[in-house]
């Protein structure tokens, strides 16, 4: 999984380049032509939080917003390593963004 954090939509979204979304299109529809490509959406800056036993609900999130998260894909990579050169061609590099790769952990029932 792909997660987005941070980078000029996040933090200054005035200097973001004009063609930035259509390089964002072009990405992933080559992520789908080569069969990587499982699945993902933006996220909303909105949202809520459920912290502790009590269960507080604050709005949120509550991050900088060099850190947010800003959206997320699933790509289907033989391991971690192959994940990250799949990467590599992300236009969130463009704006200063980050990507982090995790893998996601099965669940047996």
């Amino acid at each position: 999984m792909y997660l987005f954090r941070g980078g000029l939509a996040a933090s200054e979204p005035a200097n973001v380049p004009a063609d930035h979304m259509q390089k964002w299109v072009q990405w992933m529809q080559k992520l789908g032509e080569k069969g990587v490509l499982a699945g993902g959406e933006p996220l909303l800056p909105t949202g809520k939080q459920v912290n502790g036993k009590d269960k507080v609900v604050t709005d949120g999130p509550f991050v900088e917003a060099k850190e947010i998260v800003g959206g997320y894909l699933i790509v289907n990579a033989k391991d971690i390593n192959e994940a990250v050169e799949i990467s590599k061609d992300c236009p969130i590099f463009d704006v200063d963004g980050k990507l982090e790769v995790r893998p996601i952990q099965k669940m047996e029932m």
